[in-house]
């Protein structure tokens, strides 16, 4: 028979294929490194951009201000159902108010309004986000209004003064010019008898925007008038720390002779911008606490007329 031949070959290690086992495990493991993290990263950021765009889309919207169209029916309805003459203001007096606080100088607005009358609901949803806070004399109106209507803050005032005192109470103002009745000071250590300090302290230290002087009752000689409200809206608007330099003051029923005496001697007849019907604009800016006469560049100034 044949002869078979068997050849044996010595084993050779191939260094090769372990090295290039090895790279490819290397590479694959980065990809799927970067391919995790790309992952978690687009996850994590996705709800945050979400969450900061709605958040800011909150936030704008709890500061802006009615639009205008509701803004219009509001008056529209509100001067349809008042009685200009009997304590409600007329459509034009309304409009001048509701348009200082459309363009309220800082947002959202303080709004402060001395007396509860037939526009309390309309002054609270015209000043739409903002502070509003509404005083008057009358305990029983206050805890009607807070019945039915929480939300809105108010608060009762016992009033000491008397329309007959005005002449006097003016003439004690003027002599104390310097130290209790000063244009700019904190009211809550006032003893000047047109100060108003009992209210809550929070409120003395409010940048208010817009104050609106339509209360207390003034038309007898026996009611307390709005000497003490003229007088502490001059004061709070020259005393401002903070928030808008100027501050808007409406006084109500200005042909009467208590108020428009006392706008002349605390609000200044050169800040009225604007008379429509019985209501009188101010403009009041703030003032440094050096200076001691609420009206010192006009010729009807207290250190004037004293």
């Amino acid at each position: 028979g044949s002869t078979k031949l068997i050849v044996l070959h010595p084993s050779i290690p191939k260094h090769g294929g372990s090295t290039h086992r090895f790279c490819l495990l290397l590479f694959s493991s980065f990809f799927l490194f970067a391919f995790l993290f790309t992952l978690l990263t687009t996850r994590d950021a996705i709800p945050t951009t979400t969450i900061n765009t709605a958040a800011a889309t909150s936030a704008a919207a709890s500061t802006s201000p009615l639009p205008k169209p509701i803004v219009d029916a509001l008056l529209h309805y509100a001067a349809s159902n008042s009685t200009p003459g009997h304590g409600h203001l007329s459509s034009a007096e309304l409009k001048s108010v509701a348009a200082v606080l459309r363009r309220c100088p800082t947002t959202p607005c303080n709004f402060l309004v001395f007396g509860l009358t037939h526009e309390t609901l309309l002054w609270n949803s015209l000043n739409h986000n903002g502070r509003t806070v509404f005083v008057d004399e009358s305990s029983f109106l206050v805890t009607k209004l807070e019945e039915k209507h929480p939300e809105i803050e108010a608060y009762d005032l016992q009033f000491t003064t008397k329309v007959s005192d005005v002449d006097s109470l003016i003439a004690d103002a003027r002599d104390h010019l310097r130290n209790e009745c000063r244009p700019v000071q904190n009211l809550l250590f006032s003893d000047c008898k047109l100060a108003i300090n009992d209210l809550p302290n929070h409120i003395y230290y409010v940048e208010w925007d817009v104050i609106l002087v339509d209360g207390p009752r003034g038309y007898f000689p026996a009611a307390p008038g709005r000497m003490s409200a003229i007088f502490t809206a001059g004061v709070l608007a020259r005393s401002k720390g903070g928030g808008g330099a100027k501050t808007h003051v409406f006084v109500h029923d200005f042909e009467r002779t208590v108020e428009r005496v006392c706008s002349d001697e605390f609000l200044c007849r050169d800040n009225l911008v604007e008379s429509i019907d019985s209501l009188g604009h101010f403009v009041l800016e703030t003032m440094d606490a050096k200076i001691t006469e609420f009206c010192p560049n006009s010729s009807s100034s207290s250190s004037s007329s004293s």
